[in-house]
């Protein structure tokens, strides 16, 4: 029951986030449009990206539930991963038009109908912070939930940009404010954007994890008993979140007790968060039978 639970909450967390998330786009778009006001848009565009990103997420964490095959060993869970790497590229796309727009309309006077960006804005505001809430328990089960949960706190600090700009170009009849609302949006989400995208692409070329050194790994199995030399160290991630490793292990001729130094190499390996491991222990006179990646 505890299990199903668990396995269960990532899925009802987007869900949730996801319902909220498509309501305030509508609202925002349509406030957007009504108003005039090209910050409200923006963030409408944004909540558009994000939306689009939880329902990709969504599908793809349900095709990663399903269980390792003869032909998918590792199990399903990268595709939330690409999923991921979706979704950056779209929310990149999305803050490039922002951009563009925003640009265009610098000294074009548009007028703007403040008292309707204000109340949709701090609707919006409620909304995502309501969505943050919901996703923050979630936020480490995997890098799409890691994604939805930052675009949510970009999409609150949007939503406190448009509202300040409303109440600026309500006081001071200054309407570049509303531009200078949707850069600041676009300053917001692009970095978010490309470390997600980033962080995807990192592990679908199953690049090292960020926080670990593979020197140091290595230094580590070297210092075992009976050790002498390593080659084919690898390190990656699945999915973003759990650490393999594979490696051979070279051990000197007179040690017979394999299962000692496999012991010792899996716990020196779990320090550095590497639950999962394979490693062979072979002598020196094996190298012949070896292709030795490099």
């Amino acid at each position: 029951m505890g299990g199903t639970h668990t396995t269960d909450a990532p899925l009802k967390a987007l869900l949730g986030a996801l319902i909220i998330t498509a309501v305030v786009f509508l609202a925002e778009l349509i406030a957007g449009v009504v108003s005039g006001s090209l910050a409200l848009l923006s963030d409408a565009m944004h909540m558009l990206s994000d939306a689009t990103g939880l329902i990709i997420a969504l599908l793809a964490m349900l095709i990663g539930r399903r269980k390792a095959t003869d032909r998918s060993t590792f199990g399903h869970r990268r595709v939330e991963v690409v999923a991921a790497l979706f979704n950056a590229v779209v929310v990149t796309l999305v803050v490039v038009w922002i951009l563009i727009q925003a640009i265009g309309r610098l000294g074009s006077g548009t007028e703007i109908d403040t008292t309707l960006m204000i109340s949709v804005a701090v609707i919006g505001l409620l909304a995502n912070a309501a969505s943050a809430l919901i996703l923050m328990g979630q936020r480490h089960a995997s890098l799409n939930m890691r994604g939805a949960f930052l675009h949510v706190i970009t999409d609150m600090l949007g939503s406190v940009a448009v509202i300040v700009a409303g109440v600026v170009i309500a006081l001071t009849g200054w309407t570049a404010a509303d531009t200078l609302a949707s850069l600041a949006i676009v300053a917001l989400v692009l970095p978010r954007s490309l470390k997600l995208l980033t962080d995807s692409l990192s592990v679908l070329l199953n690049r090292v994890p960020d926080g670990i050194d593979l020197q140091e790994v290595e230094r580590e199995l070297l210092e075992i008993p009976h050790v002498e030399d390593i080659h084919d160290l690898h390190v990656w991630s699945t999915e973003g979140v759990n650490n393999l490793a594979t490696c051979h292990l070279v051990i000197d001729e007179g040690h017979d007790s394999r299962c000692g130094v496999l012991d010792e190499a899996q716990e020196r390996l779990r320090t550095f968060g590497i639950e999962h491991s394979t490693i062979q222990l072979e002598h020196r006179d094996h190298a012949s039978h070896e292709v030795v990646c490099d």
